[in-house]
């Protein structure tokens, strides 16, 4: 495989490292870095990569298969781009897609490109159950998104609460799945799965709260619907150089890639 990565942070760094201790390293892996940042994209893989600062070139590489992980800008720019010249992308920044016009704008240029954007389930489980149960009509989809107050760091949280003085569990959003992928575009994209998943965008309830008392990332969703109801809860342990991101984010991520030249997937 030659594998394409939109950004060089954590998760694609990260991404490779996974990918090498199952013994399936891509032969070739291309890195599309912002423009001005060749080096530290580089610095930041422990493997051989190729480096391009422009997309025109990053496409001329002629990827198999591209991972977006970096920012919602790279999803409104880089990915439409890579989708019309017909290259699959697995998205990681699914809370882009909040805005209804890059939601459309994504579904236009893979129609163009005769390809797919793959939308990462990431820190979540049971969204293959949800996307089954949609067709059977759902009643409901509510999400609580648990953090520790640390999490929450940098986020509109900030404003709302003392994070580092909180002594007990505190609820500081609750609201739609659109205003949550949002407000808060760094920790919603489980949200965002969720609601694209199921239930849709303005159906999909959330509600965020900052525990001092655990220490991993709790997603939990609890759906009803004509074919069945359930209740998903994960702990994902929180990324060692990210705390808004659970490091269970890239295990999906690898295992999506894994499928892509696996001959017999789950």
């Amino acid at each position: 495989m030659h594998l394409g990565l939109i950004g060089y942070g954590n998760i694609a760094a990260t991404l490779l490292k996974i990918l090498d201790a199952q013994g399936q390293l891509p032969a070739r892996v291309s890195v599309l870095a912002r423009p001005g940042r060749a080096e530290a994209a580089r610095a930041a893989f422990a493997f051989p990569v190729e480096i391009f600062e422009e997309v025109a070139d990053f496409l001329a590489a002629r990827p198999d298969y591209v991972v977006e992980a970096a920012t919602h800008a790279a999803v409104k720019g880089p990915v439409l781009e890579t989708l019309r010249a017909g290259v699959p992308v697995l998205v990681v920044s699914i809370g882009a897609l909040a805005d209804a016009d890059t939601e459309a704008a994504i579904r236009e240029a893979a129609t163009a490109g005769k390809t797919q954007a793959h939308l990462s389930n990431g820190a979540v489980g049971g969204i293959d159950m949800l996307a089954a149960a949609r067709l059977s009509g759902i009643d409901s989809v509510a999400y609580t998104s648990r953090k520790p107050p640390q999490a929450w760091a940098g986020t509109p949280a900030d404003g709302l609460l003392d994070l580092a003085a909180l002594t007990e569990a505190t609820t500081f959003y609750e609201g739609t799945a659109r205003q949550a992928a949002t407000d808060y575009p760094k920790n919603a994209n489980v949200a965002a799965t969720i609601a694209l998943a199921g239930a849709g965008w303005q159906a999909t309830t959330v509600r965020m709260v900052a525990d001092p008392s655990v220490s991993a990332n709790i997603h939990e969703f609890t759906v009803r619907s004509g074919a069945l109801d359930f209740t998903v809860t994960l702990e994902g342990k929180p990324s060692p150089d990210n705390p808004k991101t659970s490091v269970s984010t890239v295990y999906a991520l690898a295992r999506a890639v894994l499928n892509q030249t696996s001959p017999l997937t789950l």
